[in-house]
């Protein structure tokens, strides 16, 4: 398999192919790949990453911080001053402008380096089938002929062909900007002049599912993906000044043309009015232009914008640049998405109502350990029973490479499976007991998650 094969099967038309053919033409199985085969594609097409956006070399960024006009401005300032007879004032100019620049960029390496940090420690996982076993891996570990296991709230971290689904709605906006969820289907749909996004059977990388739950193989990773064909598209796009550079820049602008203009004007007056000797106007005219330099000006910014980023930085917020805080300064609304990003990523069933009694359950996380009170009834068990029937989350509990226990799917489900099984309940023992028959998945208009399971199958 290469990458000429992956792209041939990309633009031959995948979302009109059959279940069987999508899994002959990836050469892999409904139970996924084993880890060899996975091990040995993840070799051949490398990790499912964007490549960073290419970024100036440490020197140069260091160089920047010396180079931009009021530093500029102050260099030259400096300089006069030597020129003009003023030692003193130059060395201080020259190195309070050199303090600033390794100031201001130790600041911004820091963040920078606090910011890579993060990403490696929150990394993207998927649920996946390897050997028919479903296992959770890194996102950047994906590989054509993987089967992901889409639940709702999941990331879609490639771009794969759907051959399960089951009320799957997803969230498209990133690649179309339309904010409303679309319905998937694992059906061959015909694909002339359609885009990808907009074949109901394909599923893009940088989407989220909705709704619903399905299951589909990968058939682009990384730059291959249509996410990737987006960012090398923005790849070549510059960064912008922030708005506080653009004013520092302005007055810097208008600062030099003043002090010029002043210092040429003096010069003029000197010799016509004072009867100056020529060599002593020069001076009074370097000396007037090194006067109109705001030498104080650039470190007190800078002094301002590192104690607001320290003080950002005391309440858990980091900032990439310096010039950035005047930015975040003005900002009154701040829209985020809590859940699993400000909290733990856990949810814990607190209390349950079955017929008249409400019933206190302790214990915390998902740790299936915590009394129940009063002592568990029978109405208490048909519920929890119900509700671990209805779960498609798997508990995990502590082993290689997971120190506590664990959920995969959906956290709020995780929570119903924790609590039925403190009240003594085995979810897996029963799934077995009452096979699922049918499933409705949550939506917004039914406002409920519905299973139906044949009691008494054995």
């Amino acid at each position: 398999m290469t990458t000429g094969l992956l792209e041939e099967i990309t633009t031959s038309g995948l979302a009109e192919t059959s279940t069987d053919l999508v899994f002959e033409a990836l050469h892999t199985g409904p139970s996924g790949l084993d880890d060899r085969e996975a091990a040995r594609r993840l070799t051949e097409f490398g990790p499912n990453l964007l490549p960073d956006p290419p970024r100036p070399s440490l020197l140069r960024r260091l160089a920047g911080n010396f180079t931009h006009l009021m530093a500029l401005l102050l260099w030259v300032g400096g300089l006069i001053a030597f020129v003009a007879g003023l030692p003193q004032l130059g060395f201080a100019i020259l190195i309070v402008n050199l303090i600033n620049g390794l100031f201001s960029f130790w600041q911004e390496y820091k963040a920078e380096k606090a910011i890579e940090a993060l990403r490696s420690l929150l990394p993207a996982r998927v649920s996946v089938l390897r050997g028919g076993i479903e296992v959770q891996i890194g996102a950047e570990d994906l590989v054509p002929g993987d089967v992901l296991l889409l639940s709702e709230g999941d990331r879609i971290s490639a771009d794969a062909r759907l051959v399960e689904a089951m009320a799957l709605r997803v969230d498209q906006s990133t690649l179309t900007g339309e904010s409303r969820p679309v319905r998937k289907a694992a059906e061959p749909f015909e694909s002339e002049g359609r885009s990808p996004a907009e074949l109901p059977s394909l599923v893009m990388a940088g989407t989220t599912v909705s709704s619903g739950r399905g299951r589909a193989v990968v058939y682009a990773t990384g730059m291959h993906t249509e996410f990737g064909k987006v960012a090398a598209l923005t790849g070549g796009v510059s960064e912008e000044l922030s708005p506080l550079q653009v004013e520092m820049r302005r007055l810097s602008v208008i600062v030099s043309v003043v002090a010029v203009a002043a210092g040429a004007a003096f010069f003029v007056l000197a010799l016509t009015l004072g009867e100056v000797p020529l060599a002593r106007g020069f001076v009074f005219a370097l000396g007037m232009i090194v006067a109109f330099v705001p030498e104080g000006l650039l470190p007190t910014v800078t002094l301002a914008l590192a104690l607001g980023t320290q003080r950002m930085a005391a309440r858990n917020a980091l900032v990439k640049r310096l010039s950035a805080v005047e930015t975040l300064g003005s900002t009154t609304v701040i829209c985020t998405d809590k859940t699993g990003t400000l909290t733990q990523n856990e949810m814990t069933v607190r209390a349950a109502a079955a017929g008249s009694l409400v019933f206190q359950i302790g214990g915390v996380g998902y740790v299936p350990v915590g009394s129940i009170t009063p002592d568990p009834d029978a109405a208490l068990l048909d519920l929890l029973q119900a509700a671990a029937l209805a779960s498609n989350a798997r508990l995990l509990p502590p082993g290689p490479g997971r120190e506590r226990w664990s959920v995969v799917g959906d956290p709020t489900e995780g929570a119903l499976l924790v609590a039925a099984m403190k009240a003594g309940i085995d979810p897996q023992g029963l799934s077995t007991r009452a096979p699922r028959l049918a499933e409705f998945p949550f939506d917004s208009a039914r406002k409920r998650m519905s299973a139906i399971s044949r009691i008494g199958a054995d």
